[in-house]
């Protein structure tokens, strides 16, 4: 008989003990943010709400804004496969600064958790074909704690696909998703100056 699978919440405590400070980490929605809320709340995370498949393309836009600062995305392996572009984007665009962790349990979890349409589709495989060379699969707590420090250190981009056990009934978030508020939190975070529409500029 097999071992389990790790959960969510065990490799995000890797995950938590080994990012700086200015790390940026985008999480999708549903319980890959309700548990990094939980696990590791800070002003640098960007946690997404109704916006599946749209972690990727915020973290590759901050990565490539944002060049001197380490930027983590934790995606589903659902919502990646609503917008493959953006793998292809990211293996033609190579941000070196782009950690990718994709949480595969073959299942659209945030969404009831329907199977996915191939969950057989080996997704470390396809970040290749994309052009993103450094990948790995991930079974375990020690490989994703032996992994991860160099592909938080070393030049990306780099996927790590986590396998992991589904994980459909929804976590209690660290406070209530206010998706302006969390903007506006991680704009501070940032230094960033303030959004001011231009119907309001003098």
């Amino acid at each position: 008989m097999s071992e389990s699978k790790p959960t969510r919440e065990a490799y995000y405590r890797v995950l938590a003990e080994a990012i700086s400070e200015e790390t940026l980490v985008v999480t999708s929605l549903g319980n890959a943010s309700y548990v990094w809320s939980n696990v590791c709340d800070r002003p640098r995370n960007f946690y997404l709400e109704d916006a599946m498949g749209l972690a990727l393309p915020l973290a590759l836009g901050l990565a490539v804004s944002q060049p001197r600062r380490r930027v983590v995305v934790a995606e589903g392996d659902g919502g990646l496969t609503m917008h493959l572009g953006t793998l292809v984007t990211v293996g033609a665009v190579a941000p070196r600064n782009l950690t990718v962790l994709l949480v595969n349990n073959n299942i659209h979890a945030a969404s009831g958790g329907q199977p996915l349409t191939n969950t057989g589709l080996d997704f470390a495989d396809l970040a290749r074909a994309a052009g993103v060379a450094r990948t790995q699969h991930v079974g375990s707590i020690e490989t994703f704690r032996a992994q991860l420090p160099s592909a938080l250190a070393e030049a990306g981009p780099s996927v790590l696909v986590l396998a992991t056990e589904p994980d459909v009934p929804p976590v209690t978030p660290a406070f209530p998703m206010n998706p302006p508020m969390m903007k506006q939190r991680f704009m501070d975070g940032l230094g960033v100056p303030r959004y001011l529409p231009a119907m309001f500029r003098s």
